[in-house]
């Protein structure tokens, strides 16, 4: 990847992505994330080549600027969080749009969006409550976002938020997955046994440690 053209393609085959050219320059040109309009990839050119600038995570950062000479602190922003990668044709293409994923992914990062990826974890059969689920989501005190969060389920067909009930093993009311007794309705076609509005988490609930979801045995 040597051109500008090349990496704006990249950055914009993420979704929900678009380009911005904030500071009515035409060689700065950003791309974005759409809501937050946060940016994750930088490019300019600058000394005669193409420079992009992505955030890092402070476990990679000083991993690619060791490993390539062409990847340095982020000029013209937070050196701790940002790398500027610079497009001389000494790094590999694939490498490259590896340093640009990471930084769509630490962008994009929310407590909506852990909580949805650690609803998907629990497995079919099983179910989980919405503390576990805070704590594979990072924080163990945000079980009631947990809740609102599931309320608002964007992809129900690959979020499962049926599964989750809470510390008693009790189902959501009424209101929730569209209706009276669809919970119970989805739970019971995992095989999942519901008895009077509640699952015995010992047979059927998963366990939770150091952020890793086990299942145990029915």
């Amino acid at each position: 990847m040597r051109t500008r053209e090349e990496a704006l393609a990249y950055g914009l085959s993420f979704a929900g992505t678009y380009q911005d050219a904030p500071f009515h320059d035409p060689n700065w040109q950003l791309v974005r994330v759409k809501g937050s309009r946060k940016a994750f990839l930088w490019t300019y050119e600058k000394d005669g080549c193409i420079h992009l600038n992505v955030k890092a995570d402070p476990a990679w950062r000083d991993f690619w600027r060791s490993t390539y000479a062409a990847v340095t602190a982020g000029w013209h922003q937070n050196k701790e969080h940002w790398n500027t990668v610079i497009l001389d044709g000494t790094i590999p293409k694939e490498d490259i749009q590896r340093m640009i994923a990471e930084s769509y992914d630490l962008v994009t990062d929310s407590p909506s969006k852990r909580i949805y990826e650690a609803v998907k974890k629990i497995p079919k059969g099983r179910v989980a409550t919405y503390g576990q689920i805070a704590e594979l989501a990072g924080d163990k005190k945000m079980a009631r976002a947990v809740g609102n969060a599931l309320h608002k389920n964007p992809d129900p067909d690959t979020i499962p938020c049926y599964r989750i009930v809470n510390a008693k093993g009790e189902l959501a009311g009424a209101f929730a997955f569209g209706g009276e007794g669809v919970q119970q309705q989805l739970l019971e076609a995992d095989g999942v046994t519901v008895v009077r509005g509640r699952v015995d988490l010992k047979k059927y609930g998963v366990k939770v440690e150091q952020g890793r979801i086990y299942a145990g045995e029915a």
